[in-house]
């Protein structure tokens, strides 16, 4: 991958607060939006719903999932020459005081403020969600796999 490329990835990561997440659910997949925060190194995602929320409940049987990052929509002619990243991985559930939880806690508060009165709800929770690969589009003819080596090198930008 070109430098400009993953500075490309790096930016669309740090500054998207939004993703699609892809579960499974009786089978067959379901996608759903959701809001997330990352590690500076790229090495975890998290997201913060509720455990009654059916994509938590559908990672609660099956913690394999995935993420769809993109850069937003400026009305281009081709939206399919947008940026745009899958992270593929595995998702679990943080338990309050466990080493981590409180930093990412803060990290999520801090870009969503209006969680920080759903952290006091028995049926929120923070899940981590390790990366195992992806697929990185940069746009037109530009299109790399990615590994969790390729997110901690990318961070670096």
């Amino acid at each position: 991958m070109d430098v400009q490329s993953e500075k490309i990835l790096a930016q669309i990561i740090r500054n998207t607060r939004i993703a699609a997440l892809a579960t499974l659910r009786d089978e067959a997949p379901h996608v759903s939006m959701v809001e997330y925060v990352v590690t500076e190194d790229f090495s975890s995602f998290h997201i913060f719903a509720s455990r009654l929320a059916q994509p938590i409940m559908d990672l609660q049987k099956n913690k394999r999932m995935s993420l769809l990052i993109t850069e937003t929509d400026d009305g281009r002619d081709n939206p399919q020459s947008l940026a745009r990243v899958t992270i593929r991985g595995s998702a679990e559930l943080m338990e309050n005081g466990e080493p981590g939880f409180t930093p990412i806690k803060k990290m999520f508060i801090e870009r969503f403020p209006a969680s920080e009165s759903l952290f006091k709800l028995a049926d929120f929770g923070l899940w981590r969600i390790n990366p195992k690969g992806g697929r990185f589009v940069a746009g037109l003819a530009k299109a790399y796999n990615i590994t969790p080596e390729t997110l901690l090198k990318v961070s670096e930008r």
